[in-house]
């Protein structure tokens, strides 16, 4: 980059500087300051320094002592390899970027001496801060996770990569949009904001006209037959001339979309299931608002699973019935097998447990969000607005894999002015869901904090303990290795609370690609042992062998046993539950973000591709 480059960019940035110092200052206030309460905001529930050093019970000075030596030694060494640099030679780099940190794959980042001196120096810096958290030792382990995970979130907010005059890609861009990218990332950004609850910053992740509910995605035929304040249940239209006799009811989180499970035609979990001959039907939760802010987990329970229960008895003809649940909507099949068994009701044959926990002493980096300091603060403001806004959790997901689901993203948006490229996972991610106060709450304590569920009788539903070691239904457990939001390891020990014969499956990928992990295309394999459950995760691991190709066709031949025979197929619903509309239903379809004007929206239809 030439000189008379510097010169341009710097002019096009005197141009927009009044809009975008004013961008800056609404990112630093809304991310970062006082309008958005410490309790929810990730940035600023981080624990104070004082905090982390009061909590810290050892420092190894002598460690200590030798990092800041060899800090100071490779800064002089960077200043000299800079200098040979600038003068044409080509010194090896005294550090590097980690395997697959794409931050700077930019050839830029390398040959040219500046940027790569940026580059080097922030390598530098952020592995000294690095390695001062973690000469600390704590007294409280959670405060020292804590500690090291938002020492994390800092270092990877002041990459250079993430502002306008250190990053070699969007100097690039000024100059070949002549400054333009600035402006287009200034109406971006305002775009955002104006979409963005009070608490948080929702960033676009994804073209949000792309795609079309019942068109595009959640498009697999079928009807709503049953309705009440909390719950569609939908009823997947037959594909074969004969199904299995016994139902599958499919229980998503109620914290998202059910659609991740019926994306498009290749993806489609939903879809797969009818062609292999099973009866389907999906709970479709309701988007709350304020008027919900009393709804609780048990409400769930009772509204939400039991009430599909009763309907699904009722058209399908059959006293038992195969549950899948997947993530926070596995636990609550959990609490209500629990309830059911001690009520002497059979209806769940099998469940199905999708990345669900039930032993919540290894919540993940999700426990970083959530501890009893900040509990007093979160009450009041969730209870404040009756519910809390999906797009909160929504941002909180997002940094746990900050520079791929949200830095990259500020970048691509507001530096370079980029569109986001259409993508269906990302799409349903972005599709938030509110949460009611006393529902949100009530898990946060008895789950997170208290962590009850585990625990025979430390909860009670109408005078009935809950005890996971008396649920004696098969079930099929699915973790996935790389899942940062249930480790696989917890969703294992979580497992062998349950007290009947128990298949756990371990998928490669993460929370959400290794569940949906199609059986033609098989990316992802899955390990997976025939017997009991050892205690220890590790020794389950080593004697599982890893099998190529998706766990979907190890569920099907293991559902298929629980499925009974063939019957007749029939159309959804029955004379007493008849069809109300056809799938997804309206209640999928209730979004967060504004709704558009009608010249936005004019411009959306104009634009969005067939």
């Amino acid at each position: 980059m030439t000189q008379q480059d510097t010169a341009q960019i710097l002019q096009h940035l005197h141009e927009f500087s009044s809009r975008f110092n004013d961008m800056m200052q609404e990112v630093i206030k809304r991310l970062l300051c006082q309008q958005i309460p410490a309790a929810i905001n990730p940035f600023l529930s981080a624990p104070s320094m004082t905090q982390a050093m009061s909590g810290a019970i050892k420092l190894d000075a002598r460690t200590f002592l030798q990092q800041q030596i060899q800090f100071l030694e490779k800064q002089q060494r960077l200043w000299h390899n800079a200098t040979q640099a600038f003068m044409g030679k080509n010194p090896e780099p005294l550090i590097s970027e980690p395997a697959g940190d794409k931050r700077f794959s930019h050839p830029d980042w390398q040959g040219h001496p500046a940027f790569n001196y940026v580059k080097q120096a922030y390598l530098l810096n952020a592995e000294f801060m690095q390695q001062m958290v973690d000469a600390l030792q704590f007294e409280d382990q959670k405060l020292g996770e804590q500690v090291r995970f938002y020492t994390r979130q800092l270092i990877n907010s002041m990459a250079p990569t993430n502002y306008v005059l250190t990053n070699p890609e969007v100097c690039r861009e000024i100059l070949t949009s002549e400054g333009e990218c600035l402006a287009r990332g200034i109406d971006r950004f305002i775009r955002d904001l104006e979409n963005s609850p009070a608490e948080a910053f929702k960033i676009t992740q994804v073209e949000m006209h792309a795609y079309r509910l019942g068109e595009d995605l959640a498009y697999t035929p079928g009807k709503v037959i049953y309705r009440n304040r909390l719950i569609e249940l939908l009823h997947y239209s037959p594909k074969m001339e004969k199904v299995h006799k016994i139902p599958l009811l499919i229980v998503p989180p109620f914290i998202n979309k059910f659609y991740i499970l019926d994306l498009d035609e290749k993806k489609s979990l939903v879809r797969w299931l009818v062609e292999q001959g099973f009866d389907v039907f999906m709970i479709s939760w309701v988007n709350p608002d304020a008027s919900y802010r009393d709804v609780d987990l048990v409400d769930y329970m009772f509204e939400g699973l039991i009430a599909a229960l009763d309907v699904v008895e009722d058209v399908s003809e059959s006293k038992k019935i195969n549950v899948a649940g997947y993530c926070i909507g596995g636990t609550l099949v959990g609490m209500a097998q629990a309830y059911l068994r001690a009520k002497g009701d059979l209806r769940i044959h099998s469940m199905t447990l999708l990345t669900t926990l039930f032993d919540f002493s290894e919540p993940g980096e999700v426990g970083n969000y959530m501890n009893e300091s900040m509990l007093p603060t979160l009450e009041k403001s969730v209870k404040a607005n009756g519910y809390l806004d999906g797009r909160i959790l929504a941002l909180g997901f997002s940094l746990l894999r900050e520079n791929n689901l949200f830095w990259s993203f500020f970048v691509e948006n507001y530096l370079k002015g980029k569109d986001p490229v259409p993508f269906d996972i990302l799409y349903w991610n972005s599709d938030s869901t509110n949460l009611p106060a006393a529902a949100y709450l009530s898990y946060l304590n008895k789950m997170y904090i208290e962590n009850r569920l585990r625990i025979p009788g430390s909860i009670q539903i109408d005078d009935v303990p809950l005890d996971l070691g008396k649920i004696d239904t098969p079930t099929y457990c699915l973790a996935a290795q790389a899942d940062h939001i249930v480790l696989w390891q917890a969703a294992y020990r979580s497992a062998r609370l349950l007290g009947g014969d128990v298949r756990f499956v371990l998928t490669e990928s993460g929370h959400v690609a290794g569940v949906v992990n199609p059986a033609e295309r098989g990316k992802y394999g899955h390990w997976v042992a025939d017997g009991g459950l050892s205690e220890s995760p590790a020794d389950w691991l080593a004697q599982a062998p890893l099998v190529t190709g998706s766990w979907w066709r190890d569920w099907k031949t293991w559902l298929e046993h629980r499925s009974g025979n063939w019957r007749a197929a029939r159309q959804p619903g029955n004379k007493r539950f008849p069809p109300l509309e056809e799938a997804p239903g309206r209640y999928v379809t209730v979004r967060l973000e504004k709704r558009l004007d009608n010249e936005e929206r004019q411009h959306a239809t104009d634009t969005t591709p067939a």
